[in-house]
């Protein structure tokens, strides 16, 4: 069985890349220097605001956090999971891009956003991703991790997924019956779907597959009208809320112990008892 100290960073980002980035730079090392094996950061980590000026950026956007995230794990000695930064795609538009890097600098992971949020919430807070984003191929995305502890070498299954992809259960089972330990889910959820739904839909992805899940969240008000929820959280095999980041900026900390999965898999077997596949 193998542990793994996870950090989940929430930040208030705003439409600045520079500070957003040095906000993200103090974030890697604080959490390196708390002894984490991973730091994971939230969806729209480099640059949080309008998403047409977003789009028009996307090119220094994509070109700073590919320059500076290599980096900053190389020099850090950790993993990082920068999660939802716009990359140009071949349409002209973007992708909403998660990746993973090691500790050597190494992209070893990458998953474009497969679900985009075309949402009404109200009057006057409708959201079209798809004006500016691609959808990214729906193909579930996991990486194997591994670091060196006390001579003995530690492993651990990551899946990807971003922000709405919360909402659709079947890639949540796709990543977990392809080995997922952990789920990453990097969100910038807004207030009232935030306050609605955030945290029982990831309790119940957790639940329903049997393993972790790690939400790094945006939090707080972004430019002058964009608003999000926060509450960061990293829940167990079992459901249980490990630690809740609530709404102010900071970060995270927990063991992932893959031990845990195997006891509540035990007690509870509920993946050998399904009855119906998922057809793609």
């Amino acid at each position: 069985m193998s542990r793994f100290t996870i950090s989940v960073s929430q930040l208030n980002s705003q439409p600045n890349l520079d500070t957003n980035m040095e906000m993200c730079k103090k974030a890697v090392y604080e959490a390196a220097r708390n002894g984490s094996d991973l730091v994971a950061l939230p969806e729209n980590f480099a640059y949080m605001g309008n998403e047409w000026e977003k789009y028009l950026k996307g090119d220094r956007i994509s070109d700073t956090v590919l320059q500076l995230i290599p980096l900053w794990a190389k020099e850090s000695g950790i993993y990082i999971m920068a999660g939802g930064f716009p990359v140009r795609a071949d349409s002209g538009k973007v992708y909403n891009r998660s990746i993973i890097v090691n500790p050597q600098g190494q992209i070893v992971a990458q998953y474009d956003k497969i679900h985009l949020f075309d949402v009404t919430l109200s009057i006057d807070e409708v959201y079209r991703e798809s004006d500016t984003v691609e959808s990214g191929k729906p193909e579930p995305v996991v990486c194997e991790i591994s670091t060196t502890k006390n001579g003995e070498k530690h492993s651990l299954k990551i899946g990807l997924t971003v922000c709405y992809d919360l909402r659709f259960p079947e890639l949540y089972r796709m990543l977990a019956e392809k080995g997922a330990e952990l789920i990453f889910v990097p969100a910038a959820f807004t207030v009232p779907t935030g306050k609605a739904h955030w945290e029982v839909l990831l309790r119940a992805r957790a639940i329903e597959n049997t393993l972790y899940i790690a939400a790094p969240a945006q939090t707080g008000l972004h430019g002058d009208k964009r608003k999000t929820y926060g509450h960061s959280m990293i829940i167990d095999p079992w459901g249980e809320v490990i630690e809740n980041g609530n709404s102010d900026p900071g970060m995270i900390h927990a063991e992932i112990d893959t031990s845990k999965i195997l006891q509540v898999r035990q007690k509870l077997p509920s993946l050998n008892h399904k009855v119906f596949s998922i057809k793609t």
